[in-house]
């Protein structure tokens, strides 16, 4: 059974316990498969995958389900955009003073239904996923990326303006959003964003278009590989990526270089592997 998410957020944990550690994040309209039900007296937990294979429990009412759901099927068969802006709201009419029917964050998808003919311009009408209607500023929003559309230099710069657009965000761990974002959330985010899937993780995984290359040959968008952590390369010299360190917590700038103001000696010493789609 398919399923949508159906908030701003909708966390991910390792166990049916709300007390439990997040795991994942799902932004609003990411699709996920539902494996199985939890607790079925209550029926409030499903175990589910994301298209990027993570596996996790989340709240039944987080989502929109695919079965026995006309507004599944609506929003499957509609097409959809993605949100650039770090923030942006779902309003009830399409001018300012309308109400706020839903936020979301860079990154979520919506359906999306055309432009607005009006004499203000510049408004677009979406669909939720449980088949609410709402507006939208039309230039908060992209439609998907191929990333194969465009050169390799190109993507690389993408991928590193992506990633730059977190930069200040806290840390905030199994996060992926601009309200709060771990390490392999920034990377992960970064790619899917350029239309790429790589694993939400600080590890390479059989499966997934990230491979090994050698450190000298690392360029801008490639993938820094450490105990437990993941970073992005800038440059030659620069990396940006998630730390929960204390006095540089959150989407930071650091150097390889030890002359640098910003180098950080662990990690710089500390790496495990590089990575490349390329």
């Amino acid at each position: 059974m398919k399923g949508i998410a159906n908030k701003t957020l909708v966390p991910v944990y390792e166990k049916p316990d709300c007390n439990s550690s997040l795991s994942d994040e799902l932004l609003y309209g990411m699709p996920v498969t539902v494996i199985k039900s939890c607790i079925p007296s209550i029926n409030k937990w499903v175990y589910i995958m994301t298209e990027y294979q993570y596996t996790g429990y989340v709240k039944r009412q987080d989502l929109v389900l695919e079965e026995c759901n006309q507004s599944y099927t609506k929003w499957e068969h509609a097409p959809k955009k993605r949100v650039t802006k770090v923030y942006a709201d779902v309003l009830s009419e399409s001018r300012v003073k309308g109400r706020v029917v839903m936020e979301l964050t860079k990154g979520a998808i919506i359906a999306y239904c055309g432009l607005v003919m009006q004499e203000q311009a510049g408004w677009a009408k979406v669909m939720l996923a449980d088949g609410c209607y709402g507006y939208m500023i039309d230039e908060f929003l992209e439609e998907p990326r191929n990333a194969w559309n465009v050169s390799e230099d190109r993507m690389r710069q993408q991928l590193v303006q992506i990633a730059m657009q977190y930069l200040g965000t806290q840390y905030r761990w199994g996060g992926k959003s601009p309200l709060g974002i771990d390490c392999s959330g920034l990377t992960s985010m970064a790619y899917l964003i350029n239309g790429i899937l790589i694993h939400r993780d600080a590890k390479m995984v059989e499966g997934f278009p990230v491979h090994e290359i050698a450190f000298e040959d690392r360029k801008p968008g490639d993938l820094l590989y450490f105990k437990g952590h993941i970073a992005m390369a800038i440059d030659e010299r620069r990396y940006i990526h998630a730390t929960a360190k204390m006095g540089s917590n959150g989407v930071v700038i650091n150097s390889l270089c030890p002359e640098d103001s910003d180098y950080r000696e662990d990690l710089a010493k500390g790496i495990l592997a590089v990575g490349s789609v390329f």
